[in-house]
């Protein structure tokens, strides 16, 4: 078996493998590979396993390297998910050897897999995060029965506020950007450019849905979702603060949830969270089902496990900071940073 690394002349029969292998993920489509080389700049590694003349397993990698976080390949970025997907357990074995073998000699720090499940291959393996799963049914009515009484009502009491939900793509950009924006500065991440977002509509626009929700023509909430084999993936989501006591949320994410019943979807992934955190506990409001993340890691150069997300006591200080910075600000400092952070 050949691993080989793939180029965009290649990228048809990349993504013949990935609609037809039951593992692959919206994030593994040939078309990240552009975007996250044109929206940042860095290196790719697309590796795919031969088996002759047949596609038997691909890997895609990021090299993200930078002064603040050290050489990083990460398979996916950016995203909860998107590392080793192939036929069967040699194939996969192969893709984890060829990947460690170019960690060493590119010298990264690490290479970080993010799968939705674990691999047998003994590595070591965080498991900080959760994907917040709903299993749909055609028919909303069945859901809508089955949530409690008290987030039924607040969900009543959303739809009488006046708000209006509307679905598009690129006439939407602008004002999904300015709200998705503040959110992150809200929560005291940096965002990254409106160029990212645009790039995703240009490569991978034909999965992509973006909900506004409006009252009284004023822009209240946003959501950009992708939609892929059955499944609806929730990317980024966020409801002005300002606007919390209109039960916002309530009312986008049941419009959300019910079309994508409508439509005939089988999973809705309500988003990446942290386990037993406000955001989780929200999503589990819906009967979402917390479903392990594993992200496992060969280890070069580093000494052990990084820590790069929130929850490290070494990034309060500089969180706290960010919350108060103005929007304006961030939108332009933000990308520089959030571009380094996979």
């Amino acid at each position: 078996m050949e691993v080989l690394r793939t180029n965009s002349a290649k990228s048809a029969q990349w993504d013949e493998y990935v609609f037809a292998n039951n593992e692959s993920t919206f994030y593994h489509l040939f078309g990240w590979k552009q975007i996250i080389e044109k929206s940042f700049g860095h290196r790719t590694y697309y590796l795919t396993a031969m088996s002759g003349k047949r596609i038997a397993g691909i890997l895609p990698i990021v090299h993200i390297k930078s002064r603040l976080f050290g050489s990083i390949f990460c398979s996916m970025p950016f995203m909860g998910i998107g590392g080793i997907c192939a036929d069967d357990q040699e194939t996969a074995h192969v893709l984890l050897e060829a990947a460690g073998s170019l960690l060493k000699k590119e010298q990264g720090d690490y290479l970080e897999l993010r799968h939705r499940k674990q691999t047998d291959f003994g590595l070591p393996v965080k498991r900080h995060k959760v994907t917040m799963t709903v299993e749909l049914d055609p028919d909303p009515e069945v859901l809508w029965k089955g949530f409690k009484s008290k987030h039924r009502t607040a969900v009543r009491r959303a739809e009488k506020n006046n708000l209006e939900i509307t679905l598009g793509q690129s006439q939407y950009l602008d004002l999904f950007y300015e709200i998705e924006s503040v959110g992150w500065r809200d929560l005291g991440t940096p965002f990254y450019r409106k160029s990212f977002f645009e790039n995703i509509l240009g490569q991978l626009g034909q999965f992509i849905d973006i909900y506004m929700v409006f009252q009284n023509g004023q822009p209240v909430a946003t959501a950009f979702n992708a939609r892929f084999k059955g499944e609806v993936e929730g990317m980024w989501t966020y409801c002005l603060k300002e606007y919390s006591g209109l039960q916002t949320n309530y009312y986008l994410y049941w419009q959300m949830i019910k079309q994508a019943c409508e439509k005939g979807f089988n999973q809705f992934h309500l988003g990446r969270t942290t386990p037993v955190s406000g955001g989780a506990f929200y999503k589990s409001k819906w009967n979402a089902v917390p479903r392990p993340l594993y992200w496992e890691y060969v280890l070069n150069k580093a000494s052990g496990l990084p820590a790069l997300d929130t929850a490290n006591p070494r990034f309060a200080k500089m969180i706290d900071l960010w919350k108060k910075l103005p929007v304006s600000l961030t939108r332009q400092i933000g990308p520089f940073i959030a571009k380094n952070i996979p």
